[in-house]
């Protein structure tokens, strides 16, 4: 581990101008490292290098399969140093290595399957009669600026940097001040795989600083977010200045629901996936699970169980697969999350399980269940964003969906049921941009991830993802 780490901008590493920030190791409290922080200087340089590299259409004058086969080496070198890079994502994030080590293999997936759609983003030909021949062809929009949550940060840059790349942008990264050490690494899996240099740069910086600056400089063309509501808004107002379209990715408050003929024991599962991983950090964890008030005893017993089988410490400590959990990102996110638990308390809530701090250094939560929760509550309304599960009841469908999509947000849910006529009809009615059947985060990286309402718009992952980062061009040609 490095005490010192830096930017990348236009090919070459370096300092920050606004000087240097500690990142800390969530497991245990301590500074783990001291990284560069951007200014805005370093912004402007950063979006600059990627607006020459695509002035001079060296990216866009590659036929696409070769540009292609570039992304996918990015993906290769991320695997052939998983061990390295697994470890630091672990100690800047709170994670547990073996969950690292699933990210940095999903990292180099969205490399290797952006690269081999690369060739597929095709215009057509458009016929207008005789005397005429018209087409289209899909262009890039040129510097994409993408601002990296702290949750999945290796894997969410994959995301966005792939499919950028493969359609021919260039890109200027802001990571998150909490986790910047790790986007380093896709730098020099960028720099390995012979991309010139200011194709992709990477720097650390404030939001208020570094990311305001970007998203509101002239030279950047496409906009992609993911975080929190609030900033959401904020990028957009910014964007829409200089009339910039956006991805936004804003999180949710995504509801499971399970009827009555649902399968309990194999839902265990889905409750150690949908809220215990990554802490419950996900934006589309399965913080609320809505259930048929004829099971319910049953599913708060199986839950409290999932939650108790848990053991919790520094995720360098767990190496293998299993019933355990890391720390959350930071003393602050810990501490927000065990205030909204005893807000909940307050508000008439009743904790079954958890919902304390851990005493011992350290960012730690205990995997909490909360029972007897409902839509008047704080915690039903808003994203906790940790380890707490929020159990509601319904008599009917109808009041199961009403509950469902009583929230602001819209990113997934879920339904659990073994009448698949019912599931459908179900799925159809809830506002969700994706809705799992049987299984939480069923789909993979083809599958397209966005939200309604707001949870954000534009679409991430699967083929969609593509359409965000070109636009049309149409030529029309008078014939002789």
């Amino acid at each position: 581990m490095r005490e010192f780490w830096q930017n990348y901008i236009d090919g070459a590493w370096c300092d920050g101008g606004a000087g240097r920030i500690d990142v800390i190791d969530p497991g245990n409290g301590t500074v783990l490292a001291v990284h560069a922080l951007a200014d805005t200087a370093d912004v402007d340089r950063a979006v600059r290098a990627a607006e020459r590299v695509h002035a001079s259409r060296v990216l866009v004058d590659m036929r696409p399969m070769e540009r292609g086969r570039m992304v996918q080496e990015m993906g290769r070198w991320l695997l052939a140093h998983l061990d390295e890079i697994a470890e630091v994502l672990t100690r800047e994030q709170g994670k547990p290595l073996w969950e690292a080590e699933i990210e940095v293999k999903g990292a180099a997936l969205y490399f290797e399957y952006y690269g081999n759609q690369a060739s597929t983003v095709e215009g057509k030909s458009i016929p207008l009669g005789a005397g005429y021949f018209d087409w289209t062809v899909n262009e890039p929009f040129g510097v994409s600026a993408q601002i990296i949550p702290w949750n999945y940060p290796l894997e969410m840059t994959a995301r966005g940097v792939a499919a950028a790349l493969a359609t021919g942008n260039a890109c200027a990264i802001k990571s998150s001040e909490l986790t910047p050490l790790i986007n380093g690494y896709i730098a020099k899996a960028a720099e390995a795989a012979g991309f010139p240099a200011g194709t992709v740069n990477v720097l650390c910086g404030l939001g208020q600083d570094a990311g305001a600056a970007m998203v509101s400089h002239p030279g950047v063309r496409q906009i992609v977010f993911t975080g929190s509501v609030r900033t959401g808004i904020a990028i957009a107002t910014a964007a829409a200045q200089n009339v910039v379209p956006c991805v936004l990715e804003l999180g949710g408050k995504s509801a499971a629901i399970v009827h009555d003929d649902a399968d309990l024991e194999a839902f265990e599962n889905d409750i150690r996936w949908g809220i215990y991983f990554n802490a419950g950090q996900v934006c589309s964890a399965m913080s609320r699970v809505i259930v048929h008030e004829s099971r319910r005893d049953e599913l708060v017993e199986r839950a409290k169980n999932v939650a108790q089988s848990l053991s919790v410490g520094p995720g360098i400590e767990r190496t293998e697969a299993g019933a355990n959990m890391g720390a959350m990102v930071s003393e602050a996110q810990r501490d927000r999350a065990a205030g909204m638990v005893q807000e909940a308390e307050a508000q008439g809530a009743r904790v079954v399980s958890g919902g304390r701090k851990l005493n011992r250094p350290g960012a730690f939560l205990e995997p909490t269940v909360l029972d007897g929760v409902t839509s008047d509550m704080t915690i039903a309304q808003e994203e906790v964003f940790g380890p707490v599960l929020s159990v509601m009841s319904f008599r009917d469908d109808a009041e199961a969906i009403e509950i469902a999509n009583s929230t602001e947000y819209g990113l997934v849910g879920g339904v659990f049921t073994r009448d698949l006529d019912r599931a459908t009809r179900v799925a159809q009615r809830m506002r969700a941009g994706q809705v799992f059947v049987n299984e939480w985060y069923a789909g993979g990286i083809e599958t397209p991830f966005g939200g309604f309402g707001k949870s954000g718009y534009g679409r991430e992952k699967g083929r969609e993802a593509l359409w965000n980062y070109v636009q049309t061009k149409n030529i029309a040609v008078k014939l002789g």
